[in-house]
């Protein structure tokens, strides 16, 4: 009791730590946990609690997904089999497509996409899906968390009154509130277990029962006055660097022409030790928030006759940088008396960073369809993601799935030109740089190789 109170006591001085609850709230460890959606923050949540001591269930509709979870097999790379099996065979974790074993859960986690449509318009139909799939189960005492990054609002908007379409209230019947997720693909110095948590309920006391409940897993956990200030939270984080990566993105446009190179202006800001955070320039933003979320808060800063113009200013020269890439391999083709229809040009890296297997939003998508529209052939090779679909978009309408070609020599020799979109550390791109005849570095993967690099034509560097 007096350990989970040390974690959770970090609620600051606002609203939430001013108003006290009104009514007991219980402290059990051995609450039974589900959670909806067993992708990229669905399964790691699930299997950090299960590692923790809970109980916990794994929902999602993909049946071949469940099987492979049940069988200790995993399909997310920051999450071992090893872990998996070990929960699944201590009877810590099993996996289900059936929303009917959600009735005798206490806690219940919604983790699932909250992507935007064609128009850049919020698309929550998984949200809503998820939710419509648990009021029918809903039950007395328990508590609901969504976690999928949303705009301010939709805890309340639209969760609550789906799940109150079941007769119970919340703040009464049942608890609800908002815990953004803070994943990042890939790293392993900050984790679920332990990266802090902000969390935001509907009353105070669903905020310090859902603050107890994320506690177990051990780190500190900072309760907020309501879901919709942690709706804003998850925003204004990825937003924070949507903007930072937009402005080191317009500078490396201007270091082009000016003939800086960015880079290394980069490194000599580094070594100022206050008041500045590095950000790289790229190919564009990639990955389900960075590029997504900006639009989340803009579409609903228009119901108050507001717009983010700044943000959006953002988002804009994010979503130009692929053109931008485009006209750098066209001219690194010119070098070698080749047109871009001619071409055959190989993407290296699709993921959307380094050494991670989420292809997901990946600037690489809207390269590629580029290149294909004025019709280049184009292959790819990425160690992590085997397979990578592109088109069926205003920019390449027909829908093409792509395989990840093999770094070989004979395959080197038949390229034109290599675009290195994410720089992969297993990737040897010295190997690259002596064979291809044109290389566009977007990430500036090709600093450290020696040799003769005059046909290479590097983002943010200028000639």
């Amino acid at each position: 009791m007096e350990a989970d109170n040390d974690r959770l006591g970090k609620s600051g001085s606002g609203p939430a730590a001013q108003r006290a609850p009104t009514r007991a709230v219980a402290y059990r460890t051995d609450q039974r946990i589900a959670v909806l959606g067993l992708g990229y923050v669905g399964l790691p949540l699930a299997i950090a609690f299960a590692k923790a001591g809970r109980n916990v269930l794994g929902v999602d509709v993909d049946a071949r997904k469940v099987a492979q979870l049940n069988a200790g097999v995993s399909h997310i790379a920051d999450v071992p089999s090893d872990d998996v099996a070990q929960v699944v065979q201590a009877g810590a974790f099993a996996a289900t497509v059936n929303y009917d074993a959600l009735r005798d859960r206490d806690v219940i986690f919604i983790c699932v996409p909250t992507p935007f449509d064609a128009m850049r318009a919020p698309d929550l139909s998984y949200v809503v899906s998820a939710v419509e799939g648990i009021q029918p189960c809903l039950s007395r005492g328990q508590l609901v968390i969504l976690q999928s990054t949303t705009y301010p609002g939709t805890t309340q908007e639209i969760v609550q009154p789906i799940l109150e379409r079941s007769g119970l209230k919340a703040g009464v019947d049942f608890d609800l509130a908002f815990c953004p997720e803070r994943i990042d693909p890939g790293r392993t110095d900050w984790t679920v277990a332990n990266t802090p948590r902000v969390v935001g309920g509907v009353t105070p006391e669903g905020t310090q029962r859902a603050a107890v409940v994320l506690g177990a897993l051990g780190a500190p956990v900072h309760c907020v006055s309501s879901p919709r200030v942690a709706e804003m939270t998850k925003l204004l984080e990825n937003i924070f660097r949507s903007v930072n990566i937009a402005l080191v993105n317009e500078l490396a446009l201007l270091s082009e022409r000016m003939g800086i190179d960015i880079w290394e202006v980069i490194e000599a800001a580094k070594t100022k030790p206050f008041g500045f955070m590095p950000f790289t320039p790229g190919a564009g933003v990639g990955g389900h928030c960075i590029g997504v979320d900006p639009y989340y808060l803009s579409w609903k800063a228009r119901e108050y006759d507001f717009y983010t113009r700044f943000i959006e200013l953002a988002a804009e020269m994010n979503q130009s940088m692929p053109f931008h890439v485009l006209d750098l391999i066209e001219q690194a083709l010119d070098r070698v008396h080749i047109a871009l229809c001619d071409a055959t040009v190989m993407v290296l890296g699709v993921a959307f960073k380094r050494d991670v297997d989420d292809p997901r939003n990946s600037p690489a998508e809207r390269v590629i369809e580029l290149l294909l529209r004025r019709g280049a052939k184009v292959t790819y090779h990425d160690p992590y993601v085997p397979r990578f679909h592109v088109g069926g978009s205003v920019f390449y309408r027909k829908p093409v799935e792509l395989l990840s070609q093999p770094l070989s020599e004979s395959n080197l020799h038949r390229v034109h030109c290599a675009v290195i979109v994410t720089g992969h550390r297993a990737v040897d791109y010295g190997f690259v740089v002596r064979t291809v005849p044109a290389v566009v570095d977007c990430c500036n993967a090709t600093a450290a190789v020696d040799g003769d690099k005059r046909h290479v034509v590097r983002l943010g560097v200028g000639r």
